[in-house]
C-alpha cells in the first residue's frame, strides 16, 4: 500500500555522527511495537521533518529540493516512505495493525517482561549480580545510615554508562532500610507519549534475578480515586525502560525477602507544555493524593523511588555543538539549584524551575521527581549524595543524573 502523506509517528529521535555524511537521525520505538532502528542520512533530514501527514510525495519532493538546492525526486522520498512504514515508524494502517496486536497480546500477559535485559544489563543471573554487587554499589563505596530513607532520586540511564549513579543511589537506599519495608512506589519517566498525566501497570515484573509481584491492593485504591482511567496508557509500560532499571535494583536488594511495587509511569505533558503547575491541574493533583495516601497509610514500611535523569544537551539531543567547560559548569550549575528545590520539597518551585528551560536542558526527570515530591509525608528532607555528567566519548552529548535520598 503506498502512502500518499507520510507522517513519522512519534518515536525517540537521535542526531548522531555519521561518517559519509557527517551527521544521521536514528529512530528508535520507545512503545515497544518494532525492535527496529531506522538511520536517515543527514542530507534526507529535509525531507524527514516534511513527514507530517499535511504534504504529498511530491510536494515533500519540491519543498526539500527547494531548500537543499539539490534535487530530491518523488522516487527518493517515497522510497523512504515505504522503507519507514515497513520499519513501523509511520502512522499508517500497516503500524496499527502491529500495535494493535502487540497491544492485545501485552495486555493479556500477567508478567511484565524484561525487554532490556541483554541490552542495557546482563540478561544471566549470576553476571547481573556481580555487575550490580561490584561495579555498580562497589563504585560508590559504603554508605552511613543517616536515617529512615523515605524517598530516592536515582537516575535511569542505562546501568553501563550510570553504574556510579546507581551505585551511590542504591547503597543509600540499602543503608538506610527499615526491616519492615516491603512495598516500593516506582516512579519513572514515560519515554513515548501518554494521553493521560500517569499510567498504571497490575503485571508482575520481570527481572533476572526473580518477578516482582505488584500491590494490587494499593493500585486498586489509586485507581479508584484517579479521575481519569490510569490504565489507558498501560502499554506504554512494555519497553519503558525508567521503571525496568529500578525494579532490576531493587530485586538486586532485596533477595529473597518479600518485596512488592507499585509502578506509575509519569507524563504530565499537557503541564510541561503549557507549565501549568500538576497541582493545579484536576486530573494530575486528586491521582497524586491518592498514592500520597498510599504512602502514607503504610509509611513504616514503603518507599518511594523516582527513577529520573536530568539535563540532555549536545549534539545528539539537537544542540549545535558539544557544551564547553564553562558550559558544563554553568549546567552543573542550574541542576544543582533544581535539586536543592526538590531536597526542601518545594515541589512547586522545582516544577516551574525545571520547566522554565525545559527546551534547552531537556529535563525528562521532571514528571517522577515532582511525583515523589508529592507523594512523600510533609517534613522529608532530600540529601544529595552524587552528581555526575556522562558525556557521550565521540560527540560529547551530555546526561546529567544524581542520587539523592530522602529521610523523614
Amino acid at each position: 500500500m503506498s502512502i500518499l502523506r507520510p507522517r513519522l509517528r512519534p518515536v525517540e529521535t537521535i542526531v548522531v555522527p555519521d561518517e559519509r555524511y557527517g551527521q544521521a537521525v536514528v529512530l528508535r520505538d520507545t512503545e515497544g511495537v518494532t525492535p527496529k532502528v531506522a538511520s536517515i542520512p543527514g542530507p534526507l533530514f529535509p525531507v524527514l521533518a516534511r513527514f507530517t501527514g499535511a504534504l504529498t510525495i511530491e510536494q515533500i519532493a519540491a519543498e526539500a529540493t527547494a531548500e537543499l538546492g539539490v534535487a530530491i525526486s518523488a522516487g527518493i522520498v517515497r522510497k523512504l516512505a515505504r522503507d519507514l512504514d515497513e520499519a513501523l515508524f509511520l502512522e499508517s494502517p500497516r503500524y496499527q495493525a502491529e500495535r494493535s496486536r502487540v497491544e492485545a497480546e501485552f495486555v493479556r500477559s500477567p508478567v511484565r517482561h524484561a525487554t532490556h535485559a541483554g541490552g542495557a544489563y546482563h540478561a544471566d543471573p549470576a553476571k547481573l549480580k556481580a555487575y550490580l554487587t561490584h561495579d555498580c554499589l562497589g563504585s560508590a563505596g559504603p554508605k552511613e545510615k543517616n536515617g529512615q530513607v523515605r524517598g530516592l532520586v536515582a537516575p535511569h540511564i542505562d546501568p553501563w554508562r550510570g553504574k556510579r549513579g546507581y551505585g551511590h543511589a542504591y547503597g543509600l537506599l540499602g543503608a538506610g532500610l527499615r526491616q519492615e519495608v516491603d512495598t516500593f512506589v516506582l516512579l519513572g519517566t514515560s519515554h513515548a507519549p501518554m494521553r493521560e498525566p500517569f499510567a498504571l501497570c497490575r503485571k508482575t515484573f520481570a527481572t533476572p534475578l526473580g518477578g516482582i509481584e505488584v500491590d494490587d491492593g494499593a493500585v486498586d485504591a489509586i485507581a479508584e480515586r484517579s479521575p481519569f482511567d490510569p490504565f489507558t496508557d498501560v502499554f506504554n509500560h512494555k519497553r519503558e525502560h525508567s521503571l525496568e532499571f529500578q525494579a532490576v535494583f531493587v530485586k538486586h536488594l532485596m533477595g529473597e525477602k518479600p518485596a512488592r511495587i507499585i509502578p506509575i509511569l509519569c507524563g504530565i505533558g499537557e503541564s510541561q507544555r503549557t507549565g501549568r503547575c500538576p497541582q493545579d491541574d484536576p486530573r494530575s493533583e486528586p491521582f497524586l493524593n491518592a498514592v500520597r495516601a498510599v504512602v502514607e497509610r503504610h509509611a513504616h514500611r514503603t518507599v518511594v523511588i523516582a527513577g529520573a535523569d536530568l539535563a540532555h544537551v549536545g549534539p545528539r539531543f539537537g544542540d549545535p555543538a558539544a557544551y564547553d567547560v564553562q558550559q558544563r559548569k554553568r549546567l552543573e550549575r542550574i541542576d544543582r539549584a533544581s535539586l536543592e528545590l526538590a531536597a526542601e520539597q518545594a515541589h512547586r518551585d522545582f516544577f516551574f524551575h525545571v520547566q522554565g528551560d525545559l527546551d534547552s536542558r531537556r529535563v525528562c526527570g521532571l514528571g517522577p521527581i515532582y511525583a515523589l515530591l508529592r507523594a512523600l509525608p510533609d517534613g522529608c528532607r532530600g540529601q544529595l549524595e552524587h552528581y555526575e555528567q556522562t558525556i557521550d566519548p565521540q560527540e560529547g552529548s551530555i546526561v546529567s543524573h544524581a542520587a539523592m535520598a530522602f529521610y523523614g
